[in-house]
């Protein structure tokens, strides 16, 4: 069953609808408890369907509500307006309207009601939504790989809205003593840490500059040229190029201020409330599917804190990464059975150093990234040609996605999503270029922009068809710690960083919690791939703290 949800005045209105999107029953008007009330005695599978899971899910959090499954009308309209496999439909061809704007997520104090998303915000119909959306994906060519998209990319949204809720379990007592070891003792807020202000003097005194604030890249700059040297940036990977007294406490300086103004106190005091870390985790964030997230940098978490992340007593933190994702990926949607079996039961770079194709392990990874990448220098793009002959399909899949992009085309993932095609002004750019009265420079540019987008399109076929099978994993294993005793607790999902998921969970369940992290991710590569024999290995630790995984 599908129960359509609106927002009304201090409620709802729920309609149910049958498969195809159209009311079976007489729309129902909810207050804020009804509504709780209404959806903890539905029937587990129905699905709940919303404008924006980031709005209307956390208020039936707060009241204690879960739901197993649901239809994000917005992230579901994003991917149809684009695929190639809705193109020309009403939903990708219809007017902008405010389902195509950014989510308008609410903050931990808001909806002080159950579901007050605000009486000013503009909503669509969503029943009409839903119906558009359902015909859009039944009349598609190949409506079964679209319908699996939308249904795993709405379960990641709930998997967002859940971790934020649960948080991140964070130790502000071993992030403060991290930042000490790190920076020196806490000062007063806008000081230098006392850390700092040693490699400052150091670098200082190494390029006889008495005043030099190395926090400014202009001054850095000039002083490292009034030294003698040559340089254009202040970049690390052109400063680690240079011998000098002042290049090693400038390196060290850079690393340590990132993360004074990256995840320093500031941040501990802005983003730590109550032993947890919460984030908005943005589903579809960025072209590919990969997630995004906003506040907190919560995707950008520096390895020299992680240790700050830290089991509540009892508890237990299960961190699983799959281990190379994006090539075997690769393997399986080019259908590469030779790179398949490169990687079957072992790790794949090794596998591939067996086929003879490169020399050792890490001409193996620098390759198959170069491949994926665009990579056309270094020792990525000196042994393409050997992974070329090597695998012909899985090379082929990522030329012709190249080869897609510099024409202008959209290319599409596994499931569905596509990338828009080239805009108006790369167009005139490329026509500009071909034109008879052309200047070197137009085609120079035309040249660039072509390869660019190239590079985009390779890697877009790739990354976005992993970070499918991420939100098919995430939503499988979802699935199966709902259905784990509850005993001591319920395991919960904490965190996601693209292959990478943790799982904070009762220690007596950490156990049957790994079993359930690596069968999910066996189902995510079934329902991705059938029965293409491909392996999807994890790397799966049970810590006390997330720095030990």
């Amino acid at each position: 069953m599908h129960v359509v949800i609106a927002p009304a005045d201090r409620g709802v209105i729920a309609t149910e609808v049958d498969d195809a999107g159209l009311p079976t029953a007489e729309p129902t008007a909810l207050r804020d408890a009804e509504y709780a009330r209404y959806v903890a005695q539905s029937a587990p599978t129905t699905r709940w369907v919303w404008e924006d899971t980031a709005v209307s899910y956390p208020p039936l959090l707060r009241a204690g509500v879960r739901v197993e499954r649901c239809a994000d009308l917005r992230l579901c309209r994003a991917i149809l307006r684009h695929s190639t496999l809705s193109a020309g439909s009403p939903v990708a061809t219809g007017p902008r309207d405010a389902l195509d704007g950014e989510s308008p997520l609410l903050g931990p104090a808001s909806a002080q009601t159950l579901f007050d998303i605000g009486a000013e915000a503009e909503h669509i119909d969503p029943v009409l939504e839903h119906q558009r959306q359902l015909a859009t994906v039944a009349a598609a060519p190949e409506p079964g790989r679209l319908r699996l998209l939308l249904a795993a990319e709405s379960a990641g949204a709930l998997a967002a809205a859940e971790m934020r809720f649960a948080g991140l379990p964070w130790s502000a007592a071993r992030h403060e003593a991290l930042l000490a070891d790190l920076l020196g003792p806490r000062g007063p807020a806008g000081a230098r840490p006392a850390r700092l202000e040693e490699l400052a003097r150091e670098i200082r005194a190494a390029l006889g500059a008495p005043t030099l604030n190395p926090d400014s890249p202009q001054e850095v700059l000039a002083a490292l040229r009034a030294a003698g040297l040559v340089v254009n940036t202040t970049r690390s990977a052109d400063l680690r190029r240079i011998e000098h007294p002042a290049i090693p406490p400038l390196l060290d300086y850079k690393k340590r201020s990132r993360i004074l103004s990256a995840n320093g106190w500031s941040w501990l005091d802005t983003w730590v409330v109550d032993g947890r870390f919460r984030a908005d985790f943005l589903p579809g964030g960025v072209p590919s599917g990969r997630w995004a997230a906003r506040g907190g940098g919560a995707l950008q978490l520096p390895k020299q804190l992680r240790s700050a992340v830290v089991a509540d007593p009892g508890w237990k933190l299960v961190v699983a990464d799959a281990a190379q994702l994006e090539p075997r990926v690769l393997a399986a949607l080019s259908g590469d059975l030779t790179m398949a079996d490169a990687g079957r039961g072992r790790d794949l770079y090794e596998g591939i150093v067996a086929t003879g194709a490169v020399p050792d392990r890490n001409s193996a990874k620098y390759a198959m990234l170069g491949a994926i990448y665009g990579a056309t220098a270094g020792q990525g793009g000196r042994l393409l040609p050997r992974l070329g002959q090597a695998f012909p399909r899985a090379m082929g899949l990522v030329e012709a996605a190249a080869r897609q992009g510099e024409r202008g085309e959209a290319v599409t993932t596994r499931l569905g999503r596509s990338t828009a095609a080239a805009g108006a002004g790369w167009r005139d750019a490329q026509w500009s270029a071909s034109s008879p009265d052309a200047s070197a420079v137009d085609e120079r540019r035309a040249r660039a922009q072509a390869r660019e987008r190239g590079r985009f399109t390779r890697n877009f076929v790739v990354q976005g068809t992993a970070a499918e099978w991420a939100l098919c994993w995430l939503a499988e294993l979802r699935r199966r710690l709902a259905a784990l005793p509850a005993d001591g607790g319920r395991p919960e999902l904490v965190y996601f960083l693209h292959d990478e998921v943790l799982v904070h969970t009762p220690e007596v369940l950490a156990g049957p919690v790994a079993q359930a992290v690596e069968e999910a991710a066996g189902a995510a590569g079934r329902l991705m791939f059938g029965t293409f024999p491909i392996d999807f290995p994890l790397e799966v630790a049970v810590v006390d703290d997330y720095g030990q995984a």
